[in-house]
């Protein structure tokens, strides 16, 4: 059995990844700030056979203790989410790209030779893949503000303005990275493709994650995935809010199977490097969850209402295709969409988060 550290283990899908380790068999070391955007302090339910220490990857020292005799790292601490203004610029920068910057050297100086896995995420695509009837496989630019504003949410072709049809992104996709959060994750990746070229006895993995949803999930956050925001409304009593007009597509992922994803990289056979998407192979709309949590949750649940509103940064459609995941790691999703969705509804969410440190 190994000795694996979890960065931001104590997070949501840092967590999960722990309980799989250890029931596996697996010593698990946790090195997590407590941030606040996901919790003031240890939670309940993280597993308390895991060696828990509280620290930041931006703190050379923490990291450098943490490190010792581990055999394997997977690197989840991060902020996340889309953010709230460009007052976040800096704490983005700072615990995603600067705090991976310091794990890397500590790596490097700790003559580490084990296995890294990163937690990134669907965020570096921007769009996903797109086909104009007239030109093939074009790569749409970032929506204009007007036209969000008059309800023209699908993104034009960029040749001839003709409606375009999305399909599944693989990894080969362009990256193009179109708010601060998917800067970073990016910037993530290539800071250890990097470390990599320099330490090839290190095999560097990186987990697109597509929008991720279940039990343990902040809530009551706006750094918080559409699924908490969707059902945290439904919890107030209030009916959940759907921006543009609900029909996005995305790839949500149940967080049990994005652990699992995880575990494969870091214990496999023999390790995988490059980048793989995390996802469950089925896109389904914003409209579409909101709808099953307010199906899930029983009659008397205010139904959704479509706003229209839209967020400059956010993409129209990004959903994901599996198959180099599970040629490479194994790695398929088993939870499906109806049945993650109803145990989510009625799931335990964390509490609620405070105003993030930057």
């Amino acid at each position: 059995m190994a000795r694996i550290l979890v960065t931001g283990g104590a997070g949501f899908v840092g967590s999960h990844v722990v309980d799989e380790l250890i029931g596996l068999g697996h010593e698990v070391r946790v090195l997590d700030c407590l941030l606040p955007t996901a919790h003031a302090r240890w939670p309940s339910d993280l597993d308390r056979r895991a060696e828990l220490v509280e620290g930041d990857v931006r703190d050379p020292a923490a990291v450098a203790g943490a490190l010792l005799g581990v055999d394997a790292v997977s690197h989840q601490a991060a902020m996340v989410g889309l953010g709230v203004d460009l007052e976040d610029l800096p704490g983005y920068v700072a615990h995603n790209d600067v705090g991976t910057a310091i794990l890397l050297r500590e790596l490097a100086r700790s003559a580490f030779a084990g296995r890294l896995v990163l937690a990134s995420s669907m965020v570096v695509y921007g769009e996903g893949r797109y086909t104009c009837a007239r030109h093939g496989e074009v790569r749409p630019g970032p929506r204009a503000t007007a036209d969000l504003a008059a309800g023209r949410f699908e993104p034009p072709c960029p040749q001839c303005g003709d409606p375009l049809e999305p399909h599944a992104v693989t990894e080969e996709a362009p990256l193009d990275p179109r708010n601060v959060y998917a800067a970073t994750k990016l910037h993530q990746e290539h800071l250890c493709n990097a470390f990599a070229r320099e330490r090839p006895e290190v095999a560097v993995t990186s987990l697109r994650y597509h929008n991720v949803y279940g039990p343990r999930m902040p809530r009551d956050t706006p750094y918080a995935g559409v699924a908490s925001i969707l059902r945290s409304a439904i919890e107030a009593g209030r009916a959940p809010c759907v921006f543009e007009d609900g029909d996005q597509r995305r790839d949500f992922v149940h967080v049990r199977d994005v652990a699992h994803a995880n575990v494969l990289a870091l214990t496999g056979p023999e390790p995988v490097p490059g980048a793989f998407n995390v996802c469950s192979g089925t896109p389904h709309s914003v409209g579409d969850l909101a709808r099953e949590l307010v199906a899930a949750n029983g009659s008397g649940t205010p139904a959704p209402v479509v706003t229209g509103e839209f967020r400059v940064g956010d993409v129209r459609h990004v959903f994901a295709d599996p198959a180099l995941a599970e040629a490479g790691l194994g790695f398929r999703a088993a939870v499906g969409f109806a049945e993650g969705v109803r145990e989510f509804a009625t799931a335990v969410l964390r509490a609620p988060a405070t105003t993030p440190a930057r």
